[in-house]
């Protein structure tokens, strides 16, 4: 019930950014002031209506009207002078040969506003390996709503969300084609009280990526897939990478993906950092392949580190898997891999119901270096390589913790405090005002 009021006020609270568009000054980039044109490059124009905007002592709004506007690069960059309004309604389209690792950035705003049914139009086919891009960009945003916009066939990440604190991305459609390396839908690291609500995304990776220093994120009714899945990480590439800490992914539907609800790191870290506090609850899989999964073995794309042999040190702990339900493509439906090193703690398995079509095997589960609370779970998914575990609402077993085992268990996780909002956040809620817009009808 906390979560579910914070989401609720969350979104209200965003709606106030709505309610101060009543009197706004109007930058439209196709005015006679601004030139821009469909089929022709608006990137000047958009620029000086940007910052026309961002000079506005009164709450102001750019618009992109309906048509097809080619786009080379776009900087929207703050601080402001009062709330803007970044109204898209047209297509706008990134340059095919682009070199740049950003395509669009939005920087250093508070109280902004990206809206209108719009798309952004990346016009990458394949993906790519190359580098840290991400088409757009999120950087130390804050109080903000990203709403009802289309990121399409990105270059390789669509979204970046970096240093941003409470904005709210709703209402978003993320596509690229199954077969589009490294085509993250949203990426999110190092910020805090970030909700991302009623999105569909179908890429060619992880729908939605979460990277060190993220807090208190909230995910609910999001469809993914194609892609894989719903990830944590991967943590641990870096060193001194901060905690990932109070992370809810709920409400959510996952359709032939390669993963489902997924925590990953890598093998042989430059130096240790946590998970913690991470709640995956009443989510669906439609014939997804390793359905639960954490993977502390993790080597994409660098198999040299798992040459080494050097486990994670990524310490996994407080991590729920409640209420999830579906059809698993493959024979592992429960796999929890975790590091021989630090092994996970207060792992809780409850209410998990997977079923299995095909035609190699019997559905299975295994876990390693990790002892499960295990409540209302099939005995085929409850962690089927270790006997003996507690089922069935049976009292956990006394505390375990000895690194020299290859398990270890610290007894069932109580985070219920942890999933009241803070006074400063409450107040942040009732104040702050970013979605009356629900109210009136929004899916």
């Amino acid at each position: 019930m906390g979560l579910k009021l914070v989401n609720i006020l969350a979104l209200l609270v965003l709606s106030s950014l709505a309610s101060t568009t009543t009197s706004q000054f109007v930058f439209d980039v196709t005015s006679s002031i601004y030139g821009g044109k469909p089929h022709s490059d608006i990137s000047e124009g958009l620029a000086s209506a940007w910052r026309d905007a961002c000079a506005s002592e009164s709450a102001s709004k750019v618009v992109v009207p309906s048509g097809t506007y080619k786009l080379k690069q776009a900087t929207f960059e703050g601080p402001c002078k009062a709330p803007v309004e970044v109204q898209i309604q047209g297509t706008l389209q990134a340059p095919k040969d682009r070199s740049s690792d950003t395509w669009v950035v939005f920087r250093s705003i508070d109280m902004l506003t990206v809206l209108g049914g719009g798309t952004f139009d990346g016009q990458g086919t394949h993906g790519s390996k190359d580098g840290d891009i991400k088409d757009i960009r999120f950087s130390s945003v804050t109080n903000s709503i990203i709403k009802d916009i289309t990121s399409l066939d990105s270059k390789k990440f669509h979204i970046g969300v970096s240093d941003c604190t409470n904005v709210v991305f709703h209402h978003l459609t993320i596509t690229s084609a199954a077969d589009s390396a490294n085509t993250d839908g949203i990426n999110i690291a190092s910020s805090t009280r970030i909700n991302v609500t009623h999105t569909n995304i179908a890429t060619g990776d992880d729908c939605i990526s979460v990277g060190e220093g993220t807090n208190q994120l909230l995910v609910t009714n999001v469809t993914c897939g194609p892609g894989h899945g719903l990830s944590i990480g991967s943590l641990g590439y870096y060193p001194d990478e901060k905690p990932v800490v109070g992370v809810t992914i709920m409400n959510c539907t996952l359709t032939g993906t390669t993963n489902g609800v997924r925590i990953k790191t890598w093998p042989n870290s430059p130096g240790q950092s946590t998970a913690s506090d991470i709640l995956f609850e009443d989510i669906v899989m439609v014939n997804v392949e390793n359905p639960i999964i954490i993977d502390q073995n993790y080597c994409s794309g660098d198999e040299d580190r798992c040459k080494h042999q050097t486990p994670s040190e990524v310490q996994i702990s407080n991590v729920k898997f409640k209420n999830i339900r579906g059809s698993s493509a493959t024979l592992v439906g429960v796999n929890l891999a975790c590091s021989s090193t630090v092994p996970c703690q207060d792992v809780e398995l409850d209410d998990i119901d997977l079923t299995y079509y095909g035609h190699e095997g019997s559905l299975t589960s295994q876990c390693f270096n990790v002892r499960a609370r295990i409540t209302r779970v099939a005995k085929t998914l409850a962690c089927a390589n270790l006997p003996g575990l507690p089922s069935d609402n049976s009292p956990p077993p006394p505390p375990l913790y000895d690194y020299n085992s290859p398990m270890i268990y610290s007894g069932a996780p109580d985070c219920n405090s942890y999933w009241w909002p803070r006074q400063s956040v409450m107040v942040h809620l009732l104040i702050s005002g970013l979605g009356l817009w629900l109210l009136k009808g929004s899916p």
